[in-house]
């Protein structure tokens, strides 16, 4: 029990990955299904950040690093956070919000020209 309550945030991810899946497969709507890919991408989102985020390290800016006695302190990167996974997460929160719009975009399209966002229902007009 005590690895579960430890992990609580892998278990976050593990349940808003399996929401947006189901989203996506289950639903008819074509909006249920993008906004179960919005949730998919949340969660993946939250997987990054949390490996990247370390118990008590501290931001990657080291002060007094320049002049004289720089060479004399060593610098232990085990008591730093690496930024990259944010920084990533950063440009994947970006693409998401667009991916978002430009599929609602689309949905908007799909429904003034057949009338009706259900994908069955879709299917037969255009057949």
């Amino acid at each position: 029990m005590d690895v579960i309550i430890a992990s609580y945030n892998y278990w976050i991810y593990i349940l808003l990955m399996m929401i947006g899946l189901y989203a996506m497969l289950s639903k008819n709507n074509l909006v249920k299904k993008i906004i179960g890919m919005s949730i998919f991408q949340a969660a993946i989102i939250v997987f990054y950040v949390s490996i990247g985020a370390k118990r008590g390290a501290t931001i990657p800016i080291i002060e007094h690093g320049h002049g004289h006695g720089a060479a004399e302190h060593a610098v232990n990167v085990m008591n730093y956070v690496n930024p990259l996974p944010h920084v990533l997460m950063l440009t994947a929160i970006v693409v998401s919000v667009s991916t978002l719009g430009v599929a609602l975009a689309i949905i908007l399209g799909i429904h003034r020209r057949y009338g009706t966002v259900e994908e069955d229902e879709i299917m037969e007009k255009i057949q």
